[in-house]
């Protein structure tokens, strides 16, 4: 088993915890966009009450460690390496739940290029343990709205693990799979899936608006989110999201397999 001790150690060497890539400017105007009601970074999320950027950051303070000071608008951000520890446990915890229970789940990222190896290993070890891993609406065609205007991406599935793909593109290394903020592919899947008759899941594991989206349509919802990424700790602050882990969700995939295998060691799950 991975002990604590190492896990801290290799978060904050791995920099996914301690002083992160993500820049205070960054998170700032997330913030600023967040309290505007931006659906760029609500994520899906219909806040039930007003934040102000003040309460972001004393919110984000509380839930990720990073700087209360509003004075400070440049630099690095900072997560607590033990924020972000006490987070996998909650995470582990519900998905032993899960196991227990042989839930239906969701698996689906925004982020295919870095956290589909973590989120695949614990879809293995959850049909392993008897849960439906749910992929429906393979291949359906999503609208999003990107930075380069509206572009079609299509749902797939590797090993379990949903993400959006925009035809035509690849991107650099032959890693296919595009970065998307966007609820929309999480509501039709769910949308297929009642189609189709199906089983809904009771649980959604992801990032972005995976989780937010399907929070806000009441199915429980867990994932892991970056300090520019509050609409996550706004929704576990509201009681719509269960669990929201802070840690960088942009360095090299390879460095969340140990977090993988931390959290299934937690949860009492075959890797």
């Amino acid at each position: 088993m991975l002990s604590t001790g190492a896990l801290r150690a290799h978060l904050l060497s791995a920099r996914l915890a301690g002083t992160v890539a993500t820049t205070r400017e960054a998170s700032l105007r997330s913030y600023r966009l967040f309290a505007a009601r931006d659906p760029r970074v609500l994520l899906g999320l219909d806040p039930g009450r007003a934040w102000s950027e003040r309460d972001l950051l004393r919110l984000m303070a509380e839930r990720c460690g990073v700087s209360d000071d509003p004075g400070q608008v440049a630099g690095l951000d900072v997560i607590d390496p033990e924020r972000t520890l006490a987070g996998l446990d909650a995470f582990a915890g519900r998905l032993a739940d899960a196991a227990r229970r042989r839930s239906p789940v969701l698996f689906g990222t925004g982020h295919p290029h870095r956290l589909l190896g973590f989120y695949a290993g614990l879809a293995d070890a959850l049909s392993a343990a008897g849960c439906a891993v749910l992929t429906h609406a393979q291949g359906r065609c999503v609208d999003i709205t990107t930075r380069f205007g509206v572009r079609t991406h299509s749902v797939h599935y590797v090993r379990g693990v949903a993400m959006m793909r925009e035809p035509g593109v690849r991107a650099p290394g032959g890693a296919t799979g595009a970065h998307t903020h966007s609820p929309l592919p999480v509501r039709v899947v769910l949308e297929a899936a009642v189609e189709a008759g199906g089983v809904l899941p009771e649980l959604v594991v992801g990032d972005h608006g995976w989780v937010c989206g399907a929070g806000q349509l009441g199915i429980e919802a867990i994932g892991l989110a970056d300090t520019d990424d509050p609409a996550l700790f706004v929704g576990e602050a509201e009681g719509v999201v269960s669990v929201a882990v802070p840690l960088d969700d942009a360095v090299p995939s390879e460095h969340y397999r140990p977090l993988a295998r931390y959290v299934l060691d937690r949860a009492r799950l075959s890797p």
